[in-house]
């Protein structure tokens, strides 16, 4: 059975009612973490780090919050979002992380589409992720439906010095708050800097020519961004990792951050989009709409991360997107698979996401 697999099947219970269970099945999941605990703990501390991406499809408490437009997402709105749903969801979220590590869960997660802290305390103490210690980065954004980004990262193998938000100012009339970008800065295990920021671009709801110059405005803010970290230090190693809501072949890729989509000469004080490369010459997707898929769920880094000439470098090949079949589903419209997601229109499906997780893996250059 493959790892994916295995977690998808041994991991169908929300993790915080094992240890209330009288029943075989529950606690043999108790035993299934202290095995998956102690094979972890066997193995020797890799020379690499795994982030991943996902946005979660709305991943909300089941609590009206009165400064949010979140009353769908109680058990009175329209959606009925139980507690048995949330805490579905819950599960279901840890799941792919775990799976995305293969018993190895990522070092460092980007997320978004989430309520608030309390979603992601019951992210990391209360899914099949609980044994790992996750930590949270995570501030309020101004957006009206009261989603946010955040990070939540392992402390034994990423150690958080600085994060905060970079607020998004529209000018005026073009259009309601929309999400921070968050920054975070932190040593990895061999105490090289990493530099991140994490984004949820405007959505395309309302059309191209409304929402267009929305996430051309945020791909300029980010690129201002970038290149004042490059103008102090040209090898600065960055990632940039987010829901962009755009393709890498749309304007606010090509024209707002310009980020090159050529890896035969690598210029360090610059940046290239990995995620380019994975839908135009891959054909992979994180998204599927009306039949049509591509790449929303971007990783984009600096050109030190590529040249390999530093202490940490990937590559166009070391990333990828986590598209294990349990995450996917046969499509009944259209031909092919789409992302077996949570809910579909207004009716409950039960799933996981309308995306699917990217991820990247970044290696140290071991000393000879």
């Amino acid at each position: 059975m493959k790892v994916e697999s295995f977690i998808q099947c041994n991991f169908i219970y929300p993790w915080h009612t094992i240890f209330n269970s009288r029943t075989m099945k529950k606690v043999s999941l108790i035993i299934l973490s202290f095995l998956l605990l102690w094979h972890i703990s066997a193995q020797p501390n890799s020379n690499y780090l795994r982030l991943m991406f996902y946005n979660c499809e709305n991943f909300f408490d089941t609590k009206d919050d009165p400064d949010k437009w979140d009353e769908q997402f109680t058990p009175e709105g329209v959606k009925h979002w139980t507690e048995k749903k949330y805490w579905t969801k819950v599960n279901h979220i840890g799941q792919v992380i775990l799976a995305v590590g293969g018993l190895k869960p990522p070092e460092i997660v980007g997320l978004c589409e989430v309520e608030n802290r309390a979603v992601l305390e019951d992210l990391v103490s209360k899914s099949p992720i609980k044994p790992f210690n996750y930590q949270i980065v995570h501030y309020e954004s101004p957006d009206h439906r009261g989603i946010d980004v955040a990070l939540i990262y392992r402390p034994d193998r990423f150690r958080v010095d600085t994060s905060y938000p970079i607020p998004v100012k529209f000018p005026r009339g073009m259009g309601k708050p929309t999400r921070d970008i968050l920054y975070v800065r932190g040593f990895t295990p061999w105490n090289d800097t990493l530099h991140i920021f994490v984004n949820h671009w405007p959505s395309r709801f309302g059309g191209h020519m409304e929402t267009d110059p929305k996430r051309l405005f945020v791909a300029r803010l980010l690129r201002s961004k970038v290149d004042s970290l490059l103008n102090r230090n040209p090898r600065a190693y960055i990632v940039i990792m987010g829901d962009l809501n755009d393709f890498p072949t749309d304007i606010s890729l090509t024209q707002g951050l310009h980020p090159r989509t050529d890896f035969d000469t690598i210029i360090t004080k610059d940046i290239y989009n990995i995620a380019y490369y994975l839908q135009e010459t891959k054909g992979l997707f994180s998204h599927r709409f009306h039949g049509e898929g591509g790449i929303l769920d971007q990783f984009i880094v600096s050109g030190a991360l590529l040249d390999k000439k530093g202490n940490l470098y990937t590559d166009k090949d070391l990333a990828g997107i986590f598209s294990s079949p349990f995450l996917l589903e046969k499509d009944p419209e259209y031909p092919g698979y789409r992302t077996n997601r949570t809910y579909i229109g207004m009716k409950y499906h039960g799933g996981y996401s309308d995306h699917l997780p990217a991820y990247l893996d970044i290696f140290h250059k071991t000393k000879k």
